[in-house]
């Protein structure tokens, strides 16, 4: 069963690479992932289409944690992308962080 990993920013531009280098890794092991980006803009659009297994917020919007917790983070993990790793956009890192909230927040 498909994992869906979604990154939300400002504008959904930059995070639309890091989620290309996201996926890349994800075919690359095989791993049953699906990472998208979108403007933060349509959040709760996506969210009720779409039902993520992560959401992962951009650090354009990291002021919006504590909303978006509050909203949806009973039914799915909610985090900020790192400064560091979204400036360097570490797809991998990303990848392994959004893993490790599914598996943590299943648990």
């Amino acid at each position: 069963m498909k994992k869906e990993i979604y990154l939300f920013c400002s504008a959904g531009m930059s995070t639309s690479l890091l989620a290309k280098k996201m996926q890349g890794i994800s075919n690359n092991y095989n791993l049953p992932i699906v990472v998208e980006a979108y403007s933060y803009s349509e959040i709760d659009k996506i969210i009720a289409q779409k039902s993520p297994d992560c959401i992962l917020l951009g650090p354009q919007v990291k002021y919006m944690l504590e909303e978006v917790k509050e909203k949806y983070g009973k039914q799915v993990p909610v985090e900020v992308i790192s400064t560091v790793d979204y400036g360097s956009m570490d797809g991998e890192r990303v990848l392994k962080l959004g893993i490790k909230m599914i598996k943590e927040f299943i648990k």
